[in-house]
């Protein structure tokens, strides 16, 4: 998908005038399977627009182990920098799960284009009242659900992703096991 045409399904943005002068302030990139977008703990002030192919958000603790925390498949906004980064160090890795096409834009840029535009300030206030949704989602799955109805509720959440990203890391996004995973994929209960 064009970031043009993206940005135009916002009921912000529909106005193409509004849409084709915000698009044009946005770099097209591509990022191959496997290459990282943003590493944790590294300076990033970027915002994103995956238009295709799908990237995984994670973090990494002490011991190396590494949770998912994001799965996006394109088209779809990454969840904006104020939500991922502290002090302009990002607090996540990004990696594509597959051959990747973004639109990026720096976020003090994005964050001028706000101040000067209503209808930019409501679809960038918009993405992040839907991230912190989200986020709010699933940190009530991870503490209110058991392994079965985690694995039901990403199901609704998230149709479809089964058959896209790796079941490994659907688990760790879930906050089981790959094994339980797969025993609740088999029908078992846990």
């Amino acid at each position: 998908m064009d970031l043009r045409t993206f940005l135009m399904q916002s009921p912000y943005l529909s106005d193409m005038g509004c849409a084709d002068d915000f698009a044009s302030d946005w770099k097209r990139s591509r990022v191959n399977k496997g290459v990282h977008l943003t590493r944790q703990e590294q300076p990033e002030t970027g915002e994103f627009v995956l238009l295709e192919g799908c990237m995984v958000s994670s973090i990494c603790d002490q011991d190396g182990k590494e949770v998912s925390v994001g799965l996006y498949v394109a088209p779809c906004v990454i969840t904006p920098n104020i939500a991922r980064t502290r002090d302009g160090v990002s607090l996540v890795s990004i990696a594509a799960t597959s051959d990747s096409q973004l639109a990026m834009i720096d976020s003090d840029q994005l964050s001028d284009r706000m101040i000067s535009s209503e209808p930019i300030r409501n679809w960038a206030n918009g993405v992040l009242r839907d991230a912190l949704s989200q986020k709010a989602d699933r940190e009530w799955c991870l503490a209110a659900l058991k392994g079965a109805e985690r694995l039901t509720w990403f199901r609704q959440a998230f149709p479809g992703y089964e058959g896209i990203f790796a079941h490994t890391l659907i688990a760790s996004f879930l906050g089981i096991t790959p094994v339980t995973m797969s025993r609740l994929r088999g029908g078992g209960k846990h």
